[in-house]
């Protein structure tokens, strides 16, 4: 597998993904999986909000998460199903802007897909949206899948055996956050301007439909949620999506 990150100009809100990607990306062979950093993606959507303060940033995590608790250093959240800090809002490289996550990262992935298809004249094309996330007990950031199309994002062992011929019961391997991982530690969390990677020989299925959920594990089911069964999750009822809207 190659991961090859792609150096670009500065992207500026509401300028045009596809043009942008079309720009920096020449050649895109069969089979190749293209990865776009969910930062442009929002920029493109226009989903920033300008930073005045702290208390209207909570505010806004609040409003943009399923689940909210403050801890430590951040507030812990749960957004699109998956864990974080602050709902994915990010300030960094944002010039004085909030920058949220997109605001269906699947849906946008497969409306990116079917464009650079069409444009590169291509069949099996991937398109992967990563960010970057901490993991409880490691220091650093990884890469992780807010949203992808045009290939399984999970491969299933269970029911196979292993070596010795055991039964696999549980054993899967999460492709999609795998490739970001990949991917971000090439494409870089600082000063690098490399928002866009082009992955070839990756090992995986391509199609033309997938399950946004087909990672998901609701949070009674998940193996993590004895380490945080002191902590109070709370939705955020007490801010309405619609008092930030308007600045979106």
């Amino acid at each position: 597998m190659n991961i090859r990150p792609v150096k670009t100009g500065i992207f500026n809100e509401g300028d045009d993904l596809v043009a942008f990607i079309l720009r920096h990306v020449k050649d895109v062979p069969e089979q190749s999986v293209i990865v776009v950093t969910s930062k442009i993606v929002a920029l493109s959507e226009r989903r920033t909000v300008p930073f005045t303060d702290i208390e209207s940033k909570e505010k806004l995590i609040r409003a943009e998460s399923e689940y909210a608790v403050r801890t430590k250093h951040v507030w812990l959240t749960i957004k699109d199903g998956m864990l974080g800090a602050s709902a994915g809002i990010d300030e960094s490289n944002a010039d004085g802007r909030m920058i949220l996550l997109p605001k269906d990262s699947f849906e946008s992935a497969r409306i990116l897909r079917e464009e650079l298809c069409r444009e590169y004249g291509v069949r099996d094309l991937g398109i992967l949206i990563s960010d970057s996330r901490t993991i409880p007990l490691r220091a650093g950031v990884i890469g992780i899948a807010t949203g992808y199309a045009g290939f399984l994002g999970i491969r299933d062992y269970r029911g196979k055996r292993d070596l010795f011929g055991r039964t696999l019961e549980y054993s899967r391997t999460d492709i999609a956050d795998s490739l970001a991982t990949a991917a971000t530690l090439v494409m870089g969390e600082g000063d690098e301007c490399q928002p866009l990677g082009l992955i070839d020989g990756a090992p995986v299925e391509f199609c033309d439909q997938i399950d946004p959920a087909e990672l998901h594990i609701d949070i009674e089911d998940d193996m993590f949620t004895p380490l945080f069964s002191d902590i109070s999750l709370f939705r955020p009822t007490e801010t309405n999506e619609a008092d930030v809207s308007n600045d979106i």
